[in-house]
């Protein structure tokens, strides 16, 4: 799966400043992790981010977020 080169880019450039940033490919897109844990990424033209539990619901409220499913099961976190 192909993903969208310039949202990638853009995040790209916001997390520039933030030490123990590393760019891996994965679920056909790429991911962006800080300190060897992912914190967001692209995958077609969607971002996926990782929310902390204690926010996590109030998040799920705003216009365009959704769960991130893989293999049939959500992730948390």
């Amino acid at each position: 799966m192909a993903f969208n080169e310039q949202l990638s880019n853009r995040i790209r450039e916001a997390l520039a400043a933030v030490p123990g940033v590393s760019e891996k490919r994965m679920f056909g897109g790429i991911c962006y992790m800080v300190n060897d844990k992912m914190c967001v990424g692209v995958a077609g033209d969607e971002m996926m981010c990782r929310i902390g539990e204690e926010q996590y619901e109030q998040v799920l409220e705003r216009n365009g977020c959704r769960e991130m499913v893989f293999t049939g099961r959500p992730m948390k976190g």
